[in-house]
């Protein structure tokens, strides 16, 4: 009996120990990876996924850090798509994007999730802000010590539209009296 209390006292202790001195969190690609099928392109090209993350070119003070965009395609085009990079951000960067907040974003918004990023994609928790879309996938990752950016973004490609509705032929009713005027008479009033 003295046993057992004595080891739930030690994991009492242990738990409260976590509690009252909660370790950093390091967030980094080491999760376990969900099996997915591999994407049929992958873009490592800095500053295209540049333009397509941020939707304006880089400026010589960006230094891009690294970039990579995947897309899954299939007969109707891109089917899926993420992209994640990393950018030593110019003021002018970070300006556009927390202060402007050219996209509209929310801060507070939840860290990412990290299952599929590269293993180069990683930040402390406990050092960043998060601006994300309230309703989707954008999130952008502020260094609170520099000014490294880490984003990431994913979505579905373009889904093909609704069919056409079958075009019915018009033919135009014909006129049974030639003529400028109405072939009904017109409205009686009862006065």
């Amino acid at each position: 009996m003295k046993i057992v209390v004595s080891i739930a006292v030690a994991v009492g202790l242990i738990g409260l120990g976590f509690y009252l001195f909660p370790q950093e969190k390091t967030i980094s690609a080491s999760r376990p990876v969900t099996q997915q099928p591999a994407p049929n392109a992958v873009i490592t090209d800095p500053v295209d996924v540049f333009q397509k993350a941020f939707w304006r070119r880089p400026t010589a003070e960006d230094r891009i850090v690294n970039a990579e965009r995947r897309e899954w395609s299939d007969e109707n085009g891109i089917s899926k798509w993420e992209w994640f990079i990393k950018v030593e951000a110019s003021p002018s960067l970070i300006q556009y994007l927390r202060e402007e907040n050219a996209f509209g974003l929310v801060p507070g918004a939840a860290v990412p999730s990290l299952e599929n990023a590269p293993s180069w994609f990683k930040f402390s928790s406990a050092h960043v802000d998060v601006l994300g879309a309230p309703s989707g996938n954008l999130r952008f990752v502020f260094s609170k010590t520099d000014n490294t950016l880490n984003a990431t973004d994913s979505g579905g490609g373009f889904h093909p539209g609704a069919p056409e509705s079958p075009q019915i032929p018009q033919t135009p009713t014909p006129a049974t009296e030639a003529g400028r005027l109405p072939n009904s008479p017109p409205p009686r009033r009862n006065l």
